[in-house]
């Protein structure tokens, strides 16, 4: 029971600084820290929607393993995606979901009826507690940078808007 509260005051707390962080004008970056498939991604505050619990998935036959479904989130069906196995970190979400797993909506300006499958939330994370790795590596549009925090932890930024213009997201998530 208590860590269904500390859970709840966690994601009110989040939910607040999202707030606050979408209110306050500033020119440094800011993103929504999750994990998927044990890895650290960051997602453009500006980008990321309103993150819901784990909701109801009605699966939609002949589909690629990462599209779990359709949800119905405050009204509105959204397309769900496992942002891991998308990603290629995992086969399959049915085996990972747990009590901190969460939907993250696309900002509705994007005009994409979607969510993202995250394993957990991390935080919020602003743009003087990380560090730019460099990477001559080619990346896809939607991999933006990749940062590294004061602990060491490695965090790549997924670019939302980016995202729901690729073209195998496009097909099936849109």
């Amino acid at each position: 029971m208590a860590k269904k509260e500390a859970l709840r005051e966690l994601q009110s707390r989040l939910a607040e600084r999202l707030q606050a962080a979408r209110l306050k004008k500033t020119e440094t970056a800011t993103w929504l820290a999750v994990e998927c498939g044990g890895q650290g991604m960051l997602l453009p505050l500006g980008q990321a929607g309103e993150i819901f619990p784990l909701a109801t998935l009605m699966p939609v036959p002949h589909t690629t393993a990462w599209f779990l479904g359709v949800a119905n989130l405050r009204g509105r069906l959204h397309g769900v995606v496992d942002l891991a196995a998308f990603l290629g970190l995992r086969a399959s979400a049915a085996s990972e979901l747990g009590p901190q797993s969460r939907l993250i909506a696309f900002n509705p300006a994007l005009e994409v009826n979607c969510a993202l499958l995250v394993d957990r939330l991390a935080g919020l994370r602003s743009a003087d507690q990380l560090r730019v790795l460099l990477d001559d590596a080619v990346h896809p549009a939607f991999a933006g940078a990749r940062y590294i925090d004061a602990g060491g932890r490695r965090w790549q930024e997924i670019v939302l808007a980016e995202l729901a213009g690729e073209e195998a997201f496009l097909r099936i998530a849109r």
